[in-house]
């Protein structure tokens, strides 16, 4: 028998927070869980909470003073938290009898089951990521942009060769990110227990835009990474020429003092 979420009010709010780079799931221990792949637990007060080790919680139908208590006692294990934590939200309207349907920010679920949550669970915790991610990457973009039109005005590359190499890694850490630990275009596992649901996966990643969004950063990011390998290249090249221009007047010295030795002496 499938488990549900149990909970008095037809409809309730489903809320994504991504408090870090990433939770350790595994020090929790063993605890006792609604269900697994993706981590589903009670939440102290009513409710439940789905925990991605990317750092996202998502709560179903938890109170404000109870969400603040479950992420207070989840710090210790989370890794290197975001001061200002990125949310994404979407209301889940129970209507027993109807479709599942997305509408305006509404889902519309016959029931509240666990594997429909898990599902929803999924697809905020890869929105409110692809935020943060469209942030860091809108901010790089700007000061590339700035460099560029710096470079078409004075012809000049303004700044240090590491500065260039602290961006680039910064865009391959984004990178890996998107691909490795949130798989943002790849079908959650609760999916090859339930085809069933593939209807409301596809609904609700069409509804936040995953797909568009993950390749709209694709190409910023494509963008950004060539731009600053090219600006890296040209101050590798500056750098180059400045010490052949060293090796020259290196030389033109050793000639003349042997011409001045040759004659002085």
């Amino acid at each position: 028998m499938k488990k549900a979420l149990t909970t008095r009010d037809s409809s309730f709010r489903a809320r994504a927070v991504l408090v870090g780079e990433r939770i350790d799931l595994k020090a929790l221990g063993a605890i006792e869980a609604l269900a697994a792949n993706p981590l589903t637990v009670t939440v102290q007060g009513g409710g439940a909470a789905t925990l991605f080790r990317f750092g996202v919680v998502v709560f179903f139908a938890v109170t404000p003073i109870e969400e603040v208590a479950f992420l207070r006692n989840l710090q210790p294990l989370i890794a290197n938290p975001y001061p200002t934590p990125e949310i994404e939200e979407l209301e889940v309207q129970l209507e027993p009898g109807t479709k599942e349907i997305v509408k305006t920010g509404v889902v519309y679920l016959e029931d509240a089951a666990i594997e429909r949550l898990q599902v929803i669970a999924d697809i905020l915790s890869k929105s409110a990521l692809l935020s943060l991610y469209e942030k860091q990457v809108a901010g790089e973009f700007d000061r590339v942009e700035q460099l560029a039109t710096e470079l078409q005005r004075t012809g000049r590359i303004p700044g240090k060769g590491p500065e260039f190499l602290k961006k680039i890694g910064t865009l391959l850490l984004v990178e890996q990110r998107m691909v490795g630990r949130a798989e943002i275009t790849e079908k959650p596992e609760i999916l090859w227990d339930n085809p069933g649901l593939e209807g409301l996966f596809a609904r609700l990643e069409d509804e936040f835009e995953l797909r568009e969004r993950h390749a709209a950063l694709e190409r910023k990011l494509g963008l950004i990474s060539r731009t600053s390998h090219t600006l890296l290249e040209l101050l590798s090249s500056r750098h180059s020429l400045r010490v052949e221009w060293y090796i020259v007047i290196l030389i033109v010295m050793e000639i003349l003092l042997t011409l001045y030795e040759m004659f002085v002496r």
